[in-house]
């Protein structure tokens, strides 16, 4: 039986799209494989964010050339769209697909394997990934993704129902809501729609279990979103927002439109409506033109703010985009406040983790191995297990017993 290994690089949505591939590999007769190595198909979903980005798929892309020479390769994704031809001198790559063409992925690859018999899936996660959107309409001076990614797409609320309803019947107790731009979700279909209104949707689903947000954009987020999100019992508290920076003066260089005043209302008015919720963050370090002042500043409200942690991204200059002509940043200063706002970001963290010690919180078991296990608490918080009787992807309830620098354990108690 031919098998198929996926190796994801970046964000949810990529995720949530190697979710769906593996259940129709699988339901095409084909079988997964977690080591790529020894995979005789590997899909590349990849991503170009960043120049690190790039880097981690071009030495993925080498590893398997090198430790896998037979397996025909996949490349799919931002990658693609951004620079196909670097990708077709690549002897093994069998086939190179943009976002737009990713939608026929699995089609064409179980089209060319011989010998299909009709299979079954095991899920890929322990949670299921749902992709309610895709393309952004914005033009952030940094970012390359609308250029890859195209204009903002939303899906159909019926046909995002449907597959709600056939995670439940397949017994995932927790659904992760994935988009480029999720925020925007429904502001291109006619008649209009809203994030909102699908969530209102979804957590009337008979049978439903938690739903978790990925990234929300701020200029998107009124109260009346806010105030939905923090009082359902059936969205996690844990919301991540597109921050980037803490500087009025970077942000409007940046073209987010957006102030730190306004990100200080929407986080004081996130942690009063939840006050146990994970808050995290993307930032941005190093941008061009960023100051010493416009650093500190960040530090500054990061270090003040309600937030928990954060994601640091070190700008890297993007192709098509305008803030790659602009005067850069030294690279040890970039890395130098990169490492700052990392080391503020793991003890925020910690702090927070801390704030549960003796508390059971509810969670999804998300690994299992044959010394115990880990869980994901509905707060964004993984904790370690010696012991661990359920299965992976079954409810439970955690007993958070030591909180380390960079380990939560806890003990399974329902």
């Amino acid at each position: 039986m031919t098998s198929f290994s996926i190796q994801n690089f970046g964000c949810r949505v990529n995720q949530a799209e190697a979710f769906s591939w593996a259940e129709e590999f699988e339901l095409g007769g084909l079988r997964l494989e977690e080591d790529s190595t020894r995979a005789d198909l590997v899909v590349v979903n990849t991503c170009t964010l960043t120049s690190r980005a790039d880097r981690d798929v071009r030495k993925f892309i080498r590893k398997i050339c090198r430790l896998n020479p037979k397996a025909r390769l996949i490349i799919a994704g931002c990658s693609v769209d951004g620079g196909r031809a670097e990708f077709e001198k690549i002897p093994q790559a069998r086939l190179l697909l943009s976002n737009g063409e990713k939608g026929g992925l699995t089609s064409r690859v179980l089209s060319e394997t011989p010998g299909r018999r009709a299979g079954f899936s095991q899920p890929l996660r322990s949670r299921a990934l749902l992709k309610v959107q895709d393309g952004c309409d914005l033009r952030c001076t940094f970012c390359v993704i609308p250029y890859v990614r195209g204009k903002s797409r939303s899906f159909d609320r019926e046909d995002i129902l449907s597959r709600a309803k056939k995670f439940v019947r397949q017994g995932f107790r927790e659904v992760v809501l994935c988009g480029i731009h999720l925020s925007s979700y429904g502001h291109d279909l006619r008649p209009k729609g809203s994030l909102i209104e699908l969530l209102q949707a979804l957590v009337e689903l008979e049978g439903m279990g938690r739903i978790r947000l990925s990234s929300l954009d701020p200029r998107f987020l009124d109260d009346k979103l806010i105030d939905f999100i923090t009082s359902s019992q059936k969205i996690c508290p844990h919301f991540h927002l597109s921050l980037q920076h803490g500087s009025d003066r970077i942000l409007k260089l940046m073209g987010r439109e957006s102030r730190v005043s306004g990100y200080e209302q929407i986080l004081s008015r996130l942690r009063q409506n939840s006050p146990a919720a994970s808050l995290g963050a993307d930032i941005i370090s190093g941008f061009p033109g960023e100051s010493d002042e416009d650093f500190n500043e960040t530090f500054d409200f990061l270090q003040n703010s309600p937030l928990t942690y954060f994601h640091v991204f070190t700008y890297s200059p993007r192709p098509h985009t305008p803030a790659e002509g602009w005067p850069q940043v030294e690279e040890h200063l970039k890395r130098e406040r990169s490492s700052l706002l990392r080391n503020l970001s793991e003890e925020k963290r910690r702090t927070f983790r801390l704030a549960f010690l003796g508390q059971e919180l509810e969670g999804v078991v998300v690994k299992k191995n044959d010394v115990g296990g880990e869980a994901l608490t509905s707060n964004y918080i993984d904790v370690h297990a010696l012991f661990c009787p359920n299965r992976p992807g079954e409810e439970v309830k955690v007993k958070i017993s030591r909180v380390e620098s960079k380990q939560t354990w806890g003990e399974i108690v329902g």
